[in-house]
């Protein structure tokens, strides 16, 4: 009998472990998605983080942005080998040359634009920069008439907010430093501290150029993400096409890094922040997060991918306030808060749109 009573309980043991286990892997693979864009961002967050550090250690950036991009090449290249070799369309003459304008205006001016600006300005500033990339992406689109705005509509108004809210913010950030919130600790882990020396400059002319390169940074950022729908029309090998823009914008990328720098000292890579920096950039950033946005895209959607990005800003002010003593003013905050507004307004109001119009009545009439 307490033979029989033991074994009833260990196969009740064993039930119930069990069914916590596949309640568990349930849950996981439920929030698995969650999981990955908060990944996602944690790469960016170290991207701004990295390069600016890079840069801060005196690294030239036209040379980081080359050696960014062949890193990325070469990592890229035996995966887009192995999996789109077969199934690659053929290139044409047409087609290469605007994939090659396509990598020169929305990767290789874009970076090259992105470092001088970060130079002038912070980690922070470029992280929050980056919400406003969906609203000057819908901007562009509307000047190319690919979008519709409808001002009379409750999804028209809220695009229109959004960008208001996102020039409010860009102002706001170029134009208006305030007090200094001093909530972090300033360790300098990364053993060189520029940024508070730089922060007279932040308040001059310096500070708002970079601000203004930034956006413009961002603008022809948005520009190769509007034109690369014309060209994947053409060549619909994804891999195999951001491969040869890695490629094509490596090449460039030495041409300016050439004309602009011929100090061979500035070529070399030590066992340093800098040699971290462009390896992380053009693995971590280029290759993993490619895959990983892919995969996130397929599963929940852009909508999804793109409001995630204001963790970044977040993980980017906090982690560079400690490493690179980074000061965080009242206008910092401010501006970024407008940019995640403005992000939220734009995507609230495409969401809508997309929303077919028997669940856009039922949600009225319920409401």
């Amino acid at each position: 009998m307490y033979k029989h009573l033991c074994h009833l309980h260990f196969h009740h043991f064993h039930f119930t472990r069990t069914l916590k286990n596949h309640k568990l892997i349930k849950a996981m693979k439920e929030n698995k998605p969650y999981l990955v864009v908060i990944l996602v961002q944690a790469i960016y967050a170290a991207m701004f983080l990295l390069s600016k550090a890079a840069f801060d250690h005196g690294m030239n950036n036209f040379i980081f942005i080359f050696y960014r991009q062949a890193v990325a090449t070469i990592f890229l290249i035996p995966f887009a080998f192995f999996f789109e070799r077969k199934t690659a369309p053929p290139l044409s003459f047409v087609t290469f040359w605007k994939i090659f304008f396509l990598s020169l205006l929305g990767i290789t001016a874009s970076l090259d634009i992105y470092g001088i600006a970060l130079i002038y300005t912070s980690a922070t500033l470029a992280a929050a920069t980056t919400n406003c990339l969906p609203v000057i992406t819908f901007f562009l689109a509307l000047l190319l008439r690919i979008e519709v705005l409808k001002v009379k509509s409750a999804p028209g108004v809220a695009k229109l907010v959004g960008v208001m809210a996102c020039l409010a913010g860009a102002g706001t950030l170029a134009f208006y430093k305030g007090p200094r919130l001093e909530l972090l600790s300033h360790y300098h882990l990364l053993g060189y501290h520029k940024s508070q020396q730089h922060l007279g400059r932040h308040a001059s002319a310096s500070w708002i150029k970079g601000c203004f390169l930034m956006l413009l940074s961002n603008t022809f950022w948005g520009m190769w993400l509007v034109l690369q729908t014309f060209v994947i029309k053409g060549y619909p090998s994804k891999l195999l096409l951001t491969t040869l823009q890695c490629f094509l914008s490596s090449i460039q990328s030495l041409g300016i890094a050439l004309a602009v720098e011929r100090d061979i000292e500035q070529w070399k890579l030590g066992w340093n922040v800098r040699l971290l920096a462009v390896v992380y950039c053009g693995i971590m950033v280029t290759g993993v997060t490619y895959y990983l946005q892919t995969w996130v895209i397929e599963k929940k959607g852009p909508v999804f991918l793109a409001m995630s990005t204001p963790l970044a800003l977040v993980m980017t002010i906090f982690s560079t306030a400690i490493l690179l003593g980074e000061i965080i003013t009242l206008g910092s905050l401010l501006g970024g808060i407008s940019l995640v507004i403005g992000l939220y307004c734009v995507l609230w109001g495409k969401s809508r749109e997309q929303m077919p119009k028997a669940s856009l009545d039922l949600e009225e009439a319920s409401g």
